[in-house]
């Protein structure tokens, strides 16, 4: 007669990862990366432009403002407005409703994506750079061409609010119409002659590159705010 066999060990499961919201949305895997490297990209552009002399892309730069004007009028008025202080109502408008609900984590995100890094990463490279902007602008303009700060504040608006407005699926058709009013913004500063067209891709790239790198970074803070909303504990 055989002797029998000890029962195996019971395997204990893994308890399953707590429910999640959809919103807020998470990062995609390469977020950090990806949102590192455009910042150099804006940075070095900076550094270049600050050393003085003729940049290699002024060529490309001067053949688009001669072949761009218009009058100061209608749409593109109404672009450089929300480009400007009266831009912030929406994104300040946002952060309040979201504040309004409890979700304090994302209206902490949205500020630091929409208003703090302008000041703390559009300033400085303006500074840096130190480019002239284009002769005789249609607007009344600031020091500093290089980068793009209204570029920038169109692309964190519709960053933020793609990240914690909409569900999947609506985000989907969101990137579209977002990116629509980025190219828009970007053609009404160089047709106001108020910006180069290598300003507008800079703010295009460095907004791009904060809002990846800051999405990476509350990552943490609004994985928590998704699983207390998909709980019902978003006020404990």
């Amino acid at each position: 007669m055989q002797p029998s066999r000890p029962p195996a060990p019971s395997r204990t499961p893994y308890p399953a990862p707590p429910a999640r919201h959809h919103l807020p949305a998470a990062p995609p895997r390469h977020a950090l990366g990806v949102g590192l490297v455009l910042l150099l990209v804006s940075l070095l552009v900076a550094g270049l432009l600050g050393l003085g002399g003729r940049p290699f892309f002024q060529g490309l730069d001067d053949h688009w403002a001669a072949s761009v004007r218009g009058p100061a009028e209608g749409f593109v008025l109404v672009l450089d407005r929300l480009g400007g202080p009266i831009g912030l109502v929406l994104p300040l408008g946002l952060i309040g409703g979201l504040c309004v609900y409890g979700r304090w984590r994302s209206g902490l995100f949205a500020f630091t994506v929409a208003v703090g890094a302008n000041l703390l990463a559009v300033l400085p490279l303006k500074a840096l750079a130190d480019r002239p902007r284009p002769p005789y602008p249609a607007v009344l303009v600031n020091d500093g061409s290089y980068p793009s700060g209204q570029v920038f504040s169109a692309v964190a608006l519709v960053f933020v609010v793609a990240v914690l407005a909409f569900p999947p699926r609506a985000r989907r058709w969101w990137w579209p119409v977002g990116g629509a009013y980025v190219v828009a913004m970007m053609a009404s500063r160089t047709w106001l002659h108020a910006q180069w067209l290598t300003d507008t891709f800079a703010g295009l790239v460095l907004g791009l590159g904060v809002c990846l790198v800051l999405w990476r970074a509350f990552a943490p803070m609004l994985e928590e705010e998704a699983r207390r909303m998909a709980s019902g504990t978003l006020w404990l």
